[in-house]
């Protein structure tokens, strides 16, 4: 195993790194300057390979609270806010320190959700951070938590690691790597797994501990490996604490948890479609179904059975199975309205009731993804 692992990290040449808050953290609950030093160095490392390292950290709230001298998380969304705002500028301040030494300078990225569901500010977030590396810079990012508001309360990307499975999407990375302060996935007798084959059945590990100041754990990892295992890349959960990781990982050590990619990689167009959030859901029939899993058919009217939420012509919807299981995601010929009126009907009768404007295809085969199951 330790040859096919070397074998798939040897051609990587983008990575993805996200570091949790209480990786970044020391026992005292204050930031590791040292250990993110040694993060630094490792990255200056893999840059003189010729790989580029784009840097996801958590961290801005917890250093907040260090700073303010508060011992827990306001409950007040505005006062929340504020702490990540002083955080924000104490966690760059760390980063930039660390990568001073290598005379490499960094660039803050904040990100909302907003910016991954529109489609023109997904592809300026990669051409941003592809600058910034072609200007010499590191690309640290996090969730911008100083603007945001259902993200606090709700955790719309789960601890970063959806975020850093986004990132990676959007910059078509080879490898998702995500630091934690455990060895990997860990089974009934709490041993890493080395390699994970299907997603899906690594959800029956998954431990439902989580970490005092983080807001995922194990299920918000597994979402971020199904998401960039179905886009046909590679994703590792590994003890960021271990000596020279990043380095060790990709020269092909037998470090962390590695998940292995599906057989084929996704079109930029269809990671963006997979990657922004459902404006709303058609629920579809079996055969339907079976039309578009196994037979990689369009979205026909006469398979819907149901439509809900509110969306436009041109929006991703979800497409879902008779028991609310999403199948497939895609980009909608009709709003919801016209979903409405053409469900469960024939193609000479869609045309008599819109006319011009009639599409033969809910959502065409171009414009869909098929969520995997592995």
């Amino acid at each position: 195993m330790a040859d096919s692992r070397q074998q798939a990290l040897s051609s990587v040449r983008s990575v993805v790194v996200k570091l949790g808050t209480q990786l970044l953290n020391d026992p005292t609950a204050k930031l590791d300057s040292q250990f993110i030093a040694g993060i630094a160095g490792q990255v200056a490392t893999l840059r003189e390979r010729g790989v580029r390292v784009t840097i996801v950290s958590s961290g801005a709230i917890g250093a907040g609270l260090r700073q303010l001298g508060l011992t827990s998380r306001p409950s007040d969304l505005g006062k929340l806010q504020a702490v990540a705002a002083v955080g924000q500028r104490r966690l760059m301040d760390v980063w930039a320190a660390a990568f001073e030494p290598h005379k490499m300078p960094v660039a803050q990225l904040l990100l909302t959700r907003e910016d991954i569901d529109d489609r023109t500010r997904f592809l300026n977030v990669r051409n941003t951070i592809n600058a910034a590396h072609e200007l010499g810079a590191v690309p640290i990012i996090n969730e911008n938590d100083t603007i945001s508001t259902s993200e606090l309360i709700k955790i719309t990307f789960g601890d970063n690691d959806i975020l850093a499975a986004l990132v990676a999407s959007a910059l078509r990375a080879d490898l998702l790597v995500l630091l934690t302060v455990v060895d990997g996935l860990l089974d009934a007798n709490g041993k890493a797994l080395r390699l994970v084959e299907s997603v899906e059945a690594a959800r029956a590990l998954v431990r439902s501990e989580k970490s005092a100041l983080g807001k995922g754990g194990m299920n918000s990892k597994l979402e971020a490996a199904r998401m960039v295992t179905d886009a046909g890349e590679l994703m590792v959960v590994a003890n960021g604490r271990m000596e020279n990781v990043l380095v060790r990982m990709l020269d092909g050590d037998e470090v962390g948890t590695l998940f292995n990619p599906s057989s084929r990689k996704r079109s930029s167009r269809s990671r963006w479609i997979g990657a922004a959030r459902p404006a709303g859901s058609i629920f579809v029939d079996d055969g339907a179904v079976t039309a578009l899993v196994e037979k990689n058919r369009s979205l026909l009217p006469a398979g819907i059975t149901r439509v809900e939420g509110n969306f436009d012509r041109g929006d991703v919807v979800a497409i879902c199975a008779s028991d609310g299981r999403i199948i497939a995601r895609g980009l909608s010929n009709y709003a919801s309205p016209d979903v409405e009126k053409v469900r469960g009907k024939k193609t000479q009768e869609i045309r008599a009731l819109l006319q011009i404007e009639a599409y033969d295809e809910v959502v065409h085969r171009d414009n869909l993804i098929v969520e995997l199951q592995r």
